[in-house]
């Protein structure tokens, strides 16, 4: 790829994650780059394809987390454990999609809510896949795998986001403990 558009892509990083995609603007963008405003138009048309390109590479990102978190030997739980609460993870600690949420939630502007569900529908889709595997190989229980992978992802968003609005945040290993308990005879072979 292009330093510029590699430098390009950050700067917009930064402008996004303090000021939001709504009050970020090209300007705000070059200036941080230290490049002229048209410098970024040869790379993008405007600002929701330079939005839609980091959300790109932030889904390449957050794959790569979930793929290195699902360790061999492990059951298919925990592989599956591992690879839901490494993608949260990363997304709850990443400075531009907590901005996002954020925006998602007090606008609510459809650029946004679409760079938010294009997240979503990535993470569900991985999970699919790597639950049609295991229920190919016979260490999952036949089900519905888009279905569960929705199920699961939305479970483990309101334990990591939402749980601890009002409590105290949950561990790794508690949270796998409670998944266990409600879900592991359900999925597991």
């Amino acid at each position: 790829m292009d330093p510029k558009k590699i430098l390009i892509m950050e700067s917009a990083k930064k402008s996004f994650a303090l000021f939001g995609y709504k009050g970020t603007t090209m300007d705000q963008i070059a200036k941080i780059a230290g490049v002229g405003k048209a410098t970024i138009y040869t790379f993008f048309a405007n600002k929701e394809e330079l939005l839609h390109e980091i959300i790109q590479s932030l889904i390449a990102e957050m794959k790569a987390v979930a793929e290195k978190a699902i360790v061999e030997g492990e059951t298919t739980f925990e592989k599956i454990h591992g690879a839901l609460y490494g993608i949260l993870v990363f997304r709850k600690e990443h400075e531009l999609l907590i901005q996002l949420a954020h925006e998602v939630q007090q606008f609510g502007s459809p650029i946004t809510l679409d760079a938010m569900a294009s997240i979503e529908t990535e993470v569900i889709q991985f999970m699919t896949e790597h639950m049609q595997r295991a229920i190919h190989n016979g260490s999952m229980k036949n089900c519905d795998p888009k279905m569960t992978a929705f199920i699961l992802f939305k479970l483990y968003v309101a334990l990591v986001f939402d749980w601890e609005k009002q409590n105290e945040p949950l561990t790794d290993e508690k949270i796998l403990n409670l998944l266990q308990i409600y879900f592991g005879n359900f999925i597991l072979s």
